[in-house]
């Protein structure tokens, strides 16, 4: 214990002496008319892998690069170091006979870390290496911090989400997966907008927070003084534009919902919702199928993908089979058979699984669904036909009105998208909204309450729709293998460390 309280300290006293040092360099730099953060540009003409993936057209010619100093090796009158930027890294060859004396001078007393310009020849070294030889080198930012690899190395997982910039800059693979992230949204847009959809915006303050069952943050609004929430979900003012005559629509953008943080839960995120006019549930389906069947094959070249050692195929017809079927297939319970609210809490009872007394037939139903059916859906399924209980703003099935046109989306034994026929009738509307407000008067802080002006829309006319939501950040980390959700948000929340 002692040991590793000594080892600490001689750590601090070195990483201290370190700071000193390179405050003491900028001082010098100041003092001699080079002060780098007086520097307000530096023409870029070609990122590193530029060079490196067509090097037989720059062979020989000038080229001028701009990154972070990672590494360097001083030998004498000639040097190696290699600089990062945004498409990866690049070696160069500096030489005092190339720059000049003053400026190798300079060169040698740069520090790991420094952001740094580059200009040179492009050429390959005895080893084959891609590099730049170069004729000059400037200190466009002096780094004050050091690195972690100069010590433990950046692994500490709490860290790197506080200091996601450190993070990128240590770690290649997590640049990779938010280059990905950017790349599967505009593709998402892309497939979107060839299929004649329009993209909105929607309020994010609004006096009532509902199309989802979530509990919501909540503030005050001074200029008007009203209480506000902030949105749990795109949908109610996506179908008011549905009545409105856009007849396809979509939004990508953050929802708020005060809930835990766990591996798939983070309590802002980004959703996707559309809302498509004269189409249902089957009409999305097949659009979901063919968007993530897309946008794998746009962003990685293949619709077969790699998750968690498992392999996920999205090029194959995805599975599609009702909530009932499902626990029939993956556990035996026929729930055709169950016909009262006793009769199912009797089957939960049987079956170990908790409930509360409010909850109803459809209620245990999905609970049972939860607790036996999800850890089984790897490859994509959709489960379709969810009781009326838990879809207040989704179509009845006419054959069957205890059940509804709806569908979740399942993947890797995670919820990846979320669709209905979606409710049109606005005297059911108002029904299921008084049914949500029972249930929040009863204590259920996840439940709607009436939204008056959406009934309203719904008086004048919604045409028969069909309507999806898609959890962004889930499909981002299916397509980059990321197992936790703060893996594919560059500022994921976190507890402040001053509690």
């Amino acid at each position: 214990m002692a040991e590793n309280q000594n080892q600490n300290q001689v750590m601090e006293e070195d990483l201290n002496h370190l700071l000193k040092v390179r405050r003491e360099k900028l001082a010098e730099l100041q003092e001699s008319g080079k002060d780098p953060f007086e520097i307000t540009k530096y023409d870029v003409s070609l990122h590193s892998s530029d060079i490196k993936e067509h090097y037989d057209e720059w062979e020989g010619k000038e080229v001028s690069i701009a990154g972070r100093l990672m590494s360097k090796r001083v030998m004498g009158k000639a040097s190696f170091c290699n600089v990062q930027d945004l498409k990866g890294t690049i070696q160069s060859y500096v030489a005092r006979d190339s720059i000049g004396e003053e400026e190798y001078k300079d060169f040698k007393k740069l520090d790991i870390g420094d952001i740094v310009g580059i200009k040179g020849t492009a050429f390959t070294t005895k080893t084959g290496e891609v590099s730049i030889h170069a004729e000059s080198v400037s200190l466009l930012t002096k780094s004050l911090q050091v690195l972690p690899e100069k010590f433990h190395g950046l692994t500490n997982t709490d860290i790197r989400y506080r200091q996601r910039y450190v993070d990128l800059i240590m770690n290649p693979e997590v640049r990779d997966t938010f280059v990905k992230r950017s790349q599967i949204i505009k593709e998402i847009r892309n497939h979107l907008d060839d299929q004649g959809f329009m993209e909105v915006e929607t309020p994010m303050l609004v006096a009532n927070a509902g199309g989802a069952a979530a509990r919501p943050f909540e503030t005050h609004y001074n200029a008007l003084d009203e209480d506000v929430k902030l949105r749990i979900s795109l949908e109610l003012y996506l179908k008011r534009l549905i009545v409105g005559g856009l007849e396809r629509v979509y939004e990508i953008g953050r929802v708020f919902r005060n809930e835990g943080v766990d591996t798939r839960h983070n309590p802002e995120f980004t959703l996707m919702e559309l809302y498509q006019a004269y189409t249902d549930y089957h009409g999305m389906m097949d659009l979901v199928e063919s968007l993530f069947r897309s946008v794998a094959l746009k962003v990685l070249g293949t619709a077969v993908v790699s998750y968690d050692g498992v392999e996920i195929d999205l090029s194959k017809p995805f599975e599609r089979i009702s909530m009932v079927d499902a626990l029939k297939k993956y556990k035996d319970i026929d729930f055709t058979e169950v016909h009262t609210d006793e009769e199912a809490k009797a089957l939960a009872d049987k079956h170990h699984v908790s409930y509360e007394a409010r909850h109803k037939k459809g209620d245990i139903l999905s609970l049972l669904f939860e607790e036996f059916v999800e850890e089984h859906l790897v490859q994509p399924t959709f489960i379709i036909d969810h009781p009326v209980e838990i879809s207040p703003l989704t179509k009845k099935k006419p054959e069957d009105p205890e059940y509804t046109e709806r569908f979740e989306l399942f993947i890797t034994k995670r919820e990846m998208a979320n669709a209905y026929s979606e409710l049109n009738d606005p005297l059911d509307q108002i029904e299921r909204f008084k049914a949500q407000e029972a249930l929040l008067a009863a204590g259920d802080d996840e439940a709607n309450s009436m939204d008056d002006d959406f009934i309203n829309a719904l008086m004048i006319g919604m045409p028969p729709t069909g309507g999806i939501g898609i959890g962004i950040d889930r499909f981002v980390m299916l397509l980059t293998d990321s197992y936790a959700i703060r893996d594919v948000l560059l500022f994921p929340t976190m507890k402040s460390l001053e509690k």
